[in-house]
Order: C-alpha cells, then sequence, then structure tokens
C-alpha cells in the first residue's frame, strides 16, 4: 500500500523570537510566532506524515491548549510522528518540501535542515527535499510578516 500526505503551516514572523526552520535555528532579527518553536516546515513535514497514514493532525496530537508543549522544539513532535508512522504499519519513502519566505535567505541552510528532519526520522537525507522560494513583494509573505511551507510525502506499508 502506497499512500500520499500533504501538509502546510503558515505563522507570523514576531520579534524577540528565534527563527526555527526544519530544527535549523537560522539568524534573523525575527523568529516565527507560535505556542511551540512555530518551526513551519517541521509542522508541514508533521501533517504530511500524518495525513498519509489516515491519522489526525499536528493539532489533534499536539493541542496549543496544552502548556506541556508550550515552546517545546518541533523535532520532538516529529520524533513522536515518526513512532506513530511506523506503529501504523508504515515507512517513508520519500518527503518534499518547499519553504516560502522573502527573507533571511535560507539556501545556506537547506542541507543542514535535510540532515536534521533525516537524523530526526531516522532516514536518509537522500529521502529529504527542502526549497526555498521567494513570495517576490506579494501578500503576507512578501510582505515579510511570515513565513510558510509546504510538504508533500510518500508512505509506504509493505
Amino acid at each position: 500500500m502506497i499512500r500520499i500526505g500533504l501538509g502546510y503551516d503558515l505563522h507570523p514572523l514576531a520579534e524577540g523570537r528565534q527563527l526555527v526552520l526544519g530544527g535549523v535555528t537560522i539568524p534573523s532579527s525575527k523568529g516565527l510566532d507560535g505556542h511551540s518553536d512555530a518551526d513551519v516546515l517541521t509542522h508541514a513535514v508533521c501533517d504530511a506524515l500524518l495525513g498519509a497514514a489516515g491519522l489526525k493532525d499536528l493539532g489533534a496530537y499536539y493541542p496549543n491548549s496544552d502548556p506541556a508543549y508550550r515552546n517545546v522544539s518541533s523535532l520532538v513532535l516529529l520524533e513522536d510522528v515518526g513512532r506513530k508512522i511506523i506503529a501504523a504499519g508504515f515507512h517513508i519513502e520519500n518527503l518534499d518540501s518547499v519553504i516560502v519566505a522573502d527573507e533571511p535567505k535560507l539556501a545556506p541552510h537547506l542541507d543542514t535542515m535535510r540532515s536534521v528532519l533525516a537524523k530526526t526520522l531516522s532516514i536518509d537525507p537522500a529521502q529529504i527535499s527542502i526549497k526555498a522560494k521567494r513570495a517576490e513583494g506579494l501578500g503576507a509573505i512578501g510582505r515579510r510578516e511570515g513565513i510558510a511551507a509546504q510538504a508533500v510525502c510518500l508512505l509506504e506499508r509493505p
């Protein structure tokens, strides 16, 4: 059985927060605002994996109303999602993702993000693709008000 999953996340930028994407802290004057570390890439990957396995979404398992998840690293959530995928009998074939941000420049950090996500999920970095795109000044992302990410995955149950 092969299953495809899609994930999306968007968070506003805010002063006084670290910018964390794919589990990597990126030098920036602003970070993403949210209950956890607001790592939009990792959240999108989590939702893609959960969706492909036919499970509930990220918020159902780790609600923003639960103080246990306040400022938690999204890698902790991803690691748990990975266990849920395995428990459901699936393994990850690949993940493909895109981060949409007009700044900062993300290209120098993409390989590190891929390595961190792969290590967290116990898969080969070659199974993960991460791209960075700009909104070219359009909309909230183009006005540098937030950052978004999308992810798709392919799971297989032997």
